[in-house]
């Protein structure tokens, strides 16, 4: 799955630097599954308790899955969402998708991807 990155932002990135609000807005309309469901837990984070949004819904199919997939995967696109939506992301597999406030990225943050977080999120589908 690529970005869909219309024709003026492909030049601009050819002729020099894109300014991140660009690359931002390109990722949300190339990825409408994966925004609103990390932007959803972004903006449930003010309201948890303990600084953490987690989804526990799988995607509806394969390219949903892979829409998450792709933006937690690439380095550029992660980073982009974390300063965007002021949160750290953690992934735990193709659909176990957390934030976490900035604050609480240690403690909750290590554990949901420790080695041990992730052999307990494993299920046999």
């Amino acid at each position: 799955m690529s970005l869909k990155v219309p024709a003026g932002l492909l030049q601009q990135a050819s002729a020099g630097s894109v300014a991140e609000e660009q690359f931002v807005a390109c990722v949300r309309d190339s990825l409408p599954y994966a925004w609103p469901v990390i932007g959803g837990l972004a903006g449930r984070l003010p309201s948890s308790s303990n600084g953490v949004a987690d989804n526990q819904v799988p995607p509806p199919d394969e390219p949903a899955r892979g829409q998450l997939l792709r933006a937690l995967a690439s380095d550029a696109m992660r980073g982009a969402l974390e300063r965007h939506f002021g949160v750290r992301l953690a992934f735990q597999n193709c659909h176990r998708v957390a934030v976490f406030a900035p604050w609480a990225a240690h403690g909750d943050f290590a554990e949901c991807v420790s080695p041990r977080a992730q052999i307990l999120n494993q299920s046999p589908g």
